[in-house]
């Protein structure tokens, strides 16, 4: 019999009595800390369910009544993130609370595996949730006048398995599992089976339990189960029964060698589960001893591991008398042979009691941690051991201090034992060591985003508190797991930078910046163009710390350095990077700055940002002809060497002029077009002249006497002018055999100032008429603002066009965001890293891999998300009273939820007739079905994804409608649901249909649940 395939535990999120998170969980055990406390005011009215006096032994308990007041409770049960998941506050409301609970939980197991969840989404990943308490439904559903449709997919076992699946869109097994106190470990069982079985590739196992109602505390009174002071007291002599507690707490699973082969961190290894039943014993609720030894027994074998493998166990351990009895009995059968010292035992119900359908996966959380930490927490009452149960004959001890554990693989057993006679073991052990190192120090950029901008600011903190504890050789491997795992939300907020320090500075600093007001969210991807830089942009060193912090633009840089060579006789790379002034000479100027706008947006595309149009301002075109797909980098590269060779060797004595005034007005000056012409329109009121330098100055003097105060620029020659004529026809020939394709993209030309035609092709002829002809980037860039970008992109080593590009910009169009990938002196020393950020922050997806080697992208833990807890629904357990009869209410179908209707503060609507009538009843009526606050409802809000409309809702909106405005008839269901995408689009669609007068039409059927 061999061992089964091992399944590795690669994350967990858990909240139990005392303890919001994994990190505090461990820090109640190390600490042995006692989680529990009165009961909450909010649940029951303690005393009154209370005895008055203890029953005496041998006197019968009376009726209805608890022992105990304490328990171990956990703060804001009902604390929820309905707008997180897409669900309406009236649907939450129905819910139960558990349900909401798992979701979270869920959520934040998945991004601590380092894990996306939107990764998981239309996988097999299965859903196994151990739960057994229902009190929710007897809350709410004893009510059968208010009963609606959501308060049957609010409760139910089923829905805690269920509406995780639904939410996160996982489409493996999914399935609760009731059977009572083992419920949790019984699911873990089934989850990892299914990964053996090949049913799934991820599972999700799961436990959950809330204490609503004093109901089980009065049974375990009247059964002589109930600890008095609300206290597990396992294998203590002062053992006296039960203390409840509740909790919520999820594995993620995995095939261990997947997760190795992916570099996953593992917490610790699954080896082997089993599970049986106690059969007929003393009594349906009494434990069995052999039943629970033979599991032990069978389950250490099919794991291949024995009594002395077994470095500590996790017992089930309640603290009743008998059940502590019979588990003491089975184990000691099994170690009282062990050939070395004792094994530690212990149970975490001592903590903060018995969690029930979570008692198991509590008991597991604890095991998991104590491995991946390499030590045992101490057991409370460990000092207090009860002397019948023999436990050091039977090589078993109580740890009165935490016990470090060896080095090398230790294996921990875990038991649950259902009251029913359910039980379940399983057998862990510690992950096998694996040593990710990070390769060189390199830069990142670490992501964070939110579902709202409220809840922006806790995610920044609380990334920047853990990695301020990090060490600093992990940044890259951080911000490369952050960009996988926490990039996927509307608001973002990215830091780029080359050291930790940094990183925490960045993320403290946004998280002042960030505010609580719901702005516009990028819905869709933004539309990028290149805008590539023109001459007179470069500099000695420019561009350098791209260079030196991308790997891929130093690459490209060298390949582009490589084909001008051999045209130039040297290299255009070192004398970028050496500083070397020779960079403003026209026959390097114009190559060099080529080379950087190649590399530059070549390393934006294999980043991932694909340019949707390209425009270039003079021998920016060449590189933009390269992004566009239209030159081959070898043939451009020769192309710009020949053009900077011809148009240096022109003769020196011309010169270029900025004019701050219309093209009209200028060119109204130029009385000798054969020595001064436009040059470049660059905007409205930016012209540039070209011609000699006698003529300029004369220019000049005329402009100033005008009260005109024209600039001249630093050039070496009269560019685009008739004095470049010389160069024309040499170049003509160069080019004569260059292939120029069809652009991929379109391409704003600012030869023609306009967008290139389909026939029309960047070939000899226009290079050559490029040289003389004048540059009009205004008119070009003016159709690129009209083409729908939503971002342009400088590509070059200096901000030139950026703020061009600012002033051209319409007022009256939607806005378009210009960015500099190279703001000059003033760039960052991470430049594609940061603008990559910003990208990302407007929506971008970029190809992150990209930026970091091979060894650092290495997943790495990070904080899970932090969700808004201002929403609550509860329902508090009183004594049932007797009911009055009722009557039906006269509208079945705005029947109201659980809690008060949210829309009332709604405004009444004015004239429905009118299109702000109109508009005001669906916004009125909306906030009415879903339950939603009126200040979060705008027309831009999506009813699906926002508002979490389901198809019960929408029939419940149609109804409303139908009542609300008669006059519209019976709405077809095909066109409602075609018009649903918005609040606004609805209420256009139901304004056009007052305006159109329509026939009744026949009431189509509302879609159902599904049964």
């Amino acid at each position: 019999m061999s061992a089964p395939e091992p399944v590795a535990v690669v994350g967990l999120d858990c909240r139990f009595p005392g303890a919001r998170d994994a990190g505090e969980f461990w820090n109640l055990l190390m600490e042995g800390r006692d989680g529990t406390r009165r009961v909450p005011e909010e649940r029951w009215e303690a005393d009154r369910y209370m005895l008055a006096d203890p029953a005496a032994p041998g006197e019968a308990r009376p009726p209805g009544r608890s022992n105990t007041v304490r328990g171990g409770f956990i703060d804001d049960p009902d604390a929820f993130d309905p707008a997180f998941f897409g669900i309406s506050p009236r649907e939450a409301a129905a819910m139960d609370p558990q349900q909401r609970l798992l979701l979270q939980c869920s959520w934040r197991a998945i991004e601590d595996a380092a894990v996306a969840p939107e990764d998981l989404a239309g996988t097999d990943t299965g859903v196994f949730v151990g739960v057994m308490a229902n009190e929710w439904a007897h809350l709410q559903l004893a009510d059968y006048d208010g009963i609606t449709a959501r308060h049957g997919s609010g409760n139910g076992y089923f829905m805690g398995a269920n509406r995780v699946s639904y939410h996160l869109d996982l489409k493996g097994p999914s399935l609760a599992v009731d059977t009572a106190c083992s419920s949790s470990l019984v699911a873990l069982h089934l989850a990892s089976g299914a990964l053996r079985a090949g049913d799934c590739d991820y599972a999700l196992a799961g436990g959950t339990n809330l204490i609503m109602t004093p109901v089980l505390n009065i049974f375990y009174t009247q059964a002589g189960l109930s600890a008095p002071d609300g206290r597990c007291k396992p294998f203590s002599a002062s053992a006296d029964g039960i203390g409840r507690a509740e909790g919520v707490a999820v594995l993620v699973l995995r095939r261990l060698a997947d997760a190795l082969a992916d570099r996953q961190p593992v917490y610790a290894v699954l080896r082997g589960t089993g599970v049986n039943q106690d059969g007929r014993s003393n009594g349906i609720t009494a434990p069995n001893r052999w039943a629970q030894q033979q599991l032990i027994e069978r389950v250490w074998r099919s794991a291949e591991v024995g009594a002395d493998d077994i470095g500590f166990i996790e017992a089930h351990g309640t603290g009743t008398l008998l059940g502590d009895m019979m588990e003491a009995q089975a184990l000691g059968h099994l170690t009282s042979g062990r050939s070395g010292g004792s094994v530690a035992l212990g149970s975490v119900k001592s903590n903060f009691g018995h969690a029930e359908g979570a008692a198991g996966i509590a008991g597991v959380v604890k095991t998991v941690l104590a491995l991946h930490h390499r030590t045992v927490p101490p057991s409370r009452f460990a000092d207090d051991e009860n002397p019948k149960l023999q436990l050091p004959d039977r090589r078993l001890s109580l740890l009165r201090s935490p016990m470090r554990l060896p080095s090398g693989t230790v294996h921990a057993a875990v038991s649950s034992f259902g009251m029913g006679g359910t039980n379940a073991h399983a057998v862990l052990s510690s992950p096998p060591r694996a040593v990710h190192r990070s390769g060189e120090r390199v830069p990142g950029v670490f992501t964070v985003s939110a579902r709202s901008a409220r809840q922006l600011r806790p995610n920044l903190l609380a990334q920047a508190d853990a990695l301020a504890r990090l060490p600093e050789d992990r940044l890259a491997q951080l911000c490369w797991t952050s960009n996988r795992v926490k990039s996927r939300l509307p608001h973002r907020v990215a830091v780029a930078a080359g050291d930790l320090a940094s990183v925490v500075a960045g993320l403290r600093k946004a998280a002042e910046r960030t505010h609580d007001e719901e702005g516009g969210v990028p819905r869709t991807a933004p539309t990028v163009a290149f805008a590539f830089t023109g001459q007179g942009a470069q500099h000695p060193g420019m561009a350098a710390s791209w260079y030196a912090s991308s790997p891929v633009y130093a690459r490209l840089f060298d390949e582009i350095d490589e084909h001008l060579a051999g045209h130039l006789g040297l290299s255009v790379r070192d004398a970028v990077l050496a500083g070397d002034p020779g960079v403003h000479r026209t026959g390097l100027a114009q190559p060099a700055l080529f080379a950087v706008g190649y590399a530059m947006a070549g390393a934006l595309i294999d980043a991932g940002i694909r340019p949707a149009a390209v425009i270039g301002h003079s021998i920016g075109e060449f590189a933009a002809a390269c992004a566009a797909g239209v030159l081959e980098a070898a043939d451009a590269a020769r192309l710009v060497a020949r053009r900077g060779a011809l148009m240096e060797a022109l003769p020196d004595g011309g010169g270029m002029l900025a004019v701050p005034l219309p093209e009209a007005e200028v060119a109204a000056l130029l009385t000798d077009p054969a020595r001064l012409c436009v040059a470049a329109v660059n905007g409205p009121r930016s012209t540039v002249v070209a011609g000699g330098l006698d003529e300029l100055a004369l220019l000049r003097a005329a402009l100033a006497d005008r009260g005109v105060n024209a600039r001249p620029l630093t050039v070496s020659h009269a560019f685009h002018s008739p004095l470049m004529r010389p160069a024309v026809e040499p170049f003509r020939h160069e080019g004569a055999d260059v292939a120029a394709g069809a652009p991929s993209v379109p391409v704003f030309s600012t030869v023609y100032g306009r967008v290139m035609g389909g026939e029309e092709r960047m070939d000899a002829d226009y290079w050559a008429e490029q040289i003389t002809a004048p540059v009009r980037f205004a008119d070009a860039a003016a159709e690129l603002f009209s083409s729908g970008v939503t971002h342009i992109v400088e590509i070059g080593p200096r901000a030139v066009l950026t703020p061009m590009l600012a002033q051209l910009r319409p007022a009256d169009a939607d806005p378009v965001s210009c960015l500099a990938a190279h703001p000059g002196e003033r760039a960052p020393r991470h430049p594609l890293h940061h603008l990559l950020g910003q990208l990302w922050s407007a929506g971008a997806d970029p190809t992150w891999d990209s930026l970091y080697p091979d060894a650092d992208r290495v997943p790495r833990r990070l904080p899970p998300y932090v969700f808004d807890d201002s929403f609550r629904a509860w329902r508090s357990a009183t004594a049932p009273e007797p009911a009055a009869p009722r009557l039906p209410a006269v509208d079945a179908a705005a029947a109201r939820g659980p809690v008060a209707d949210r829309a009332d503060p709604c405004p009444p609507a004015p004239d429905g007739g009118s299109p702000h009538g109109v508009s005001e009843v669906t916004r009125r009526l909306v906030c009415r079905v879903g339950g939603h606050d009126p200040s979060a409802v705008r027309d831009r809000s999506r009813l699906a994804e926002d508002l979490g409309f389901d198809s019960i809702q929408v029939m419940e909106l149609k109804t409303r409608i139908e009542n609300e405005l008669p006059e519209l008839g019976s709405l077809p269901v095909e066109e409602l649901l075609a018009s649903l995408e918005t609040v606004g689009d609805l209420a256009r669609y139901l304004g056009e249909r007052l305006l159109v007068p329509t026939a009744p039409t026949a009431p189509s059927a509302p879609e159902g649940p599904r049964t």
